[in-house]
Formats: structure tokens, C-alpha cells, sequence
């Protein structure tokens, strides 16, 4: 037992004692009231009174001093059992004391599970499963319309493509147009990225150059055929420079009736939902007034009805790089090859187009495609068409004396090329 438990129960010892002597006191003191109410409901008397209380006295003492003595006992007792007295406490240090490691296991605290509540009457069942929200249905219903919807557009763009029937036009190109394929799959490949869409932040600008007798004219005269039979006689404007506005100081003139036409063909168009097509051929010979009124036509702040339309220029500015490129490159340079071509254009593009933005700006709206010299061997494919379109019989010397008369630049790297192209076959051809 420890000394703090010691001491605590000897106090308690202490307390029931004088607890007890207490009691017997008040029992005492009761005891004798009561004797004395007893002697004074009887005849008084002096002797006996004060000997009652006497005795009263002496047996309070000596019970007095029985309750001290039980008192002195117990704590002798507690003495002799190692108790700590109140007199005499002994201190407590942590000398000669090793610390011992209590370790108090902690318990778990457990996760009261949701207690499932059951009716009164019926059997135990399993609570039932969340019903399916409908927005799930409504979900799938969307993407089944956002899947119809941009299935439609690309139906819809095919059929825009078919419109065109670019397919057509690759053919009539590739069979009436000699030794430039080239620039035909280039003219086709933007036709075709153009077409395939129905908005668009910009008019389609392309601008072909070469030299005399390659086949520029020829090309857009075919171009405006095939638009004119998918979009109409009416959305097709051919333009030649030399006849609508010969003189100069009609330019000015010529370049409001020119954007008023231009305005009212568009505007045409946007209601029959098509896409005009604008050729202006010899465009080396256009004044300036009527390329700043192009110039506000193809740029991009107008209106959307003039930003869906498609204009050609055909012009020789800068036919002497591209005589002067193909003659010191000839021995890797054919038109006939698209890989060669597409080597061609890169080298010549940054040069052209240096050479007509000092002209006018309007050349840096436009997509530059050359076309390069013919050869001898394209002439005569030139002469056996005409001849056949006449009604000749194409025969192979004929036609090699009548491409033999034309004057060509001097043989290099197994080439010879043609000063004129194919300018002078239609005039040879008519004498025959």
C-alpha cells in the first residue's frame, strides 16, 4: 500500500470515529433530555435532579474516553502495519525508482452501420434499387441527333462537291490542256478546298502566269464553260481587259460598271445559293482604277455574299522568270511530272510575287500558280487536236513539218522548247 493510500484511510478512520462519538453524544444528550422531561412531568425534586445529571456527566466522559481509546487503537494499528500517520509523513522522490512503460491498447472505434428499418408486418426484404433517371434516354436521344446532323453536312458536302462536278472538270482540263498538269492539280486542289465548304472568311483568288502561247486563255475559256453549265449563263463573267475598257481614260468608268456587275451577280448568286466565277483575262493590261475596285471586292471586310466567289486572273507579268528559270534548270525541270511542279512553284512564287506586289497589292490576295514553257512534242499534240477538231487527217509528218516551222529556244539538257507554245497552230492549221 502506498503511502497516499496510507494516509487516506487513516483519515477516513479518524472521521468515522469521531462520527461515532458524535452519535453516541447526541444519543446521550437525547437520553438524558428525555430523563429530565420525565422528572419534570414528575414532582421535582433538588437532590435528584442535579445527581441525574451527575451521573449524565460521568457517563458521557467515560464514553468519552472508551471512543478515544478505540480512536488511539486503530491508529496504533494502523501504525503497525506500515500506514503513514498524519505526524509523521515520509516524502515521495524518484530516486532509486525505474519508470515502467504502461501501454494502454486503444480501442477501435467501430463504424455503426445504418441499422435498416423494416415494416412492422411483411417479410424482410432488401431495400429497393434507385430508379433509372430518364435524362440518360434524353442523353443518347442528343447524340443520336448530333450524329444525324453532322452525318447530313458531310452528305450535304459531297453533294455541294457534286454540283460542281470537279470530276468533270478534272477531265475536259487534263485532256484539252497540254504539257501543264502541274498547274491544273493545283487549280483543281483549290477549287476543290474552296467549294467543299459553304462559309468562308475570304473570296477565292488564283492568278496564273507564263508566257506567250502556254495555254492561259485556253484554260479559262474551258473554266468558263463548266461553270457555265452548273451555275448558269448569268453567275459566269469573262472579262477582257483590251475589249470592255480599251481606253485609259475610261478606266476610272470602267472600274464602277465593273463593281456594279460584279455587285449584282453576287447578289444573285447568294439567292440561288451558288458560287460565281469571275475571269479577267490579259490582266497585264488592266488599269489601276479597276484593280482598286477589285481590290475592295476580294477583301475580306465585305459583306458574306462577295466573300463566296471565285476570281481567275491571266496574265504574262513575270513570264521572263519563268523562261529564264525553266532554260537554266531544264535538265530537273517537267511539267509533265507533279512532284516537279511542286518543286517549280516553290522556287518561283517568292519571285513572282515580289515582282507584282510592287505593281499593285492587289497580287498579295491572290494564289500564284506558273505555267511554264511547252515542248516541241507538246506543239505537236497541240496541232493533232486542232487538226482534228477541222476535220483533217492527223498525219504524224504532216503535223512534225507544221511543229518544225515554229521557232524555238536553242536545245538544252535534251529539251526544246517553244518561243510561241501552241499561239501560232491555229493559224497554221487554217492555211492547210
Amino acid at each position: 500500500m502506498s503511502d497516499q493510500e496510507s494516509s487516506t484511510s487513516t483519515s477516513q478512520t479518524e472521521g468515522e470515529v469521531e462520527g461515532e462519538l458524535d452519535e453516541e453524544v447526541d444519543t446521550e444528550m437525547e437520553g438524558e433530555g428525555e430523563n429530565d422531561s420525565k422528572h419534570r412531568d414528575s414532582p421535582p425534586l433538588q437532590i435528584s435532579s442535579f445527581s441525574s445529571t451527575l451521573r449524565a456527566v460521568i457517563r458521557i466522559k467515560q464514553k468519552y474516553h472508551a471512543l478515544k481509546k478505540r480512536r488511539q487503537e486503530v491508529e496504533g494499528g494502523g501504525a503497525l502495519t506500515g500506514a503513514t500517520g498524519r505526524t509523521s509523513p515520509k516524502i515521495f522522490t524518484f530516486d532509486g525508482t525505474t519508470p515502467i512503460a504502461l501501454s494502454v491498447p486503444q480501442k477501435k472505434k467501430r463504424k455503426r452501420r445504418r441499422r435498416v428499418m423494416y415494416p412492422n408486418r411483411g417479410k424482410r426484404r432488401a431495400p429497393p434499387k434507385p430508379a433509372r433517371s430518364r435524362a440518360k434516354y434524353c442523353l443518347y436521344l442528343l447524340f443520336a441527333i448530333v450524329f444525324v446532323q453532322v452525318y447530313n453536312a458531310i452528305e450535304n458536302l459531297d453533294d455541294h462537291l457534286l454540283r460542281y462536278d470537279l470530276e468533270g472538270l478534272d477531265k475536259t482540263l487534263r485532256r484539252e490542256v497540254f504539257g501543264q498538269q502541274g498547274a491544273v492539280e493545283g487549280l483543281l486542289s483549290h477549287l476543290k478546298e474552296y467549294l467543299s465548304t459553304y462559309v468562308h472568311n475570304k473570296p477565292l483568288v488564283v492568278s496564273l502566269h507564263g508566257p506567250s502561247g502556254v495555254g492561259k486563255s485556253h484554260l479559262g475559256r474551258l473554266l468558263a464553260g463548266h461553270f457555265r453549265s452548273v451555275v448558269g449563263e448569268t453567275l459566269v463573267l469573262q472579262y477582257y481587259v483590251l475589249h470592255h475598257c480599251p481606253q485609259e481614260a475610261d478606266a476610272l468608268q470602267c472600274a464602277r460598271d465593273l463593281s456594279a456587275l460584279i455587285s449584282e451577280i453576287v447578289e444573285r448568286a447568294e439567292e440561288e445559293e451558288k458560287i460565281p466565277l469571275f475571269i479577267f483575262d490579259e490582266a497585264e493590261h488592266m488599269h489601276g482604277e479597276i484593280l482598286d475596285a477589285l481590290l475592295q471586292l476580294v477583301s475580306s471586310k465585305q459583306s458574306n455574299e462577295y466573300l463566296n466567289a471565285i476570281y481567275l486572273f491571266l496574265s504574262n507579268l513575270g513570264h521572263s522568270h519563268i523562261t529564264k528559270h525553266m532554260l537554266h534548270n531544264s535538265s530537273s525541270t517537267s511539267m509533265a511530272k507533279s512532284d516537279h511542279y511542286s518543286h517549280f512553284v516553290k522556287e518561283l512564287t517568292p519571285i513572282l510575287r515580289n515582282t507584282l506586289e510592287k505593281l499593285h497589292v492587289l497580287w498579295t490576295e491572290a494564289d500564284i500558280l506558273p505555267l511554264g514553257l511547252l515542248e516541241k512534242g507538246q506543239v505537236m499534240e497541240c496541232f493533232l487536236d486542232e487538226m482534228t477538231r477541222e476535220g483533217f487527217y492527223p498525219d504524224h509528218t504532216n503535223i512534225e513539218r507544221l511543229a518544225g516551222e515554229i521557232e524555238y529556244y536553242p536545245e538544252v539538257g535534251g529539251h526544246e522548247y517553244s518561243q510561241t507554245g501552241c499561239k501560232q497552230v491555229v493559224a497554221k492549221v487554217n492555211l492547210l
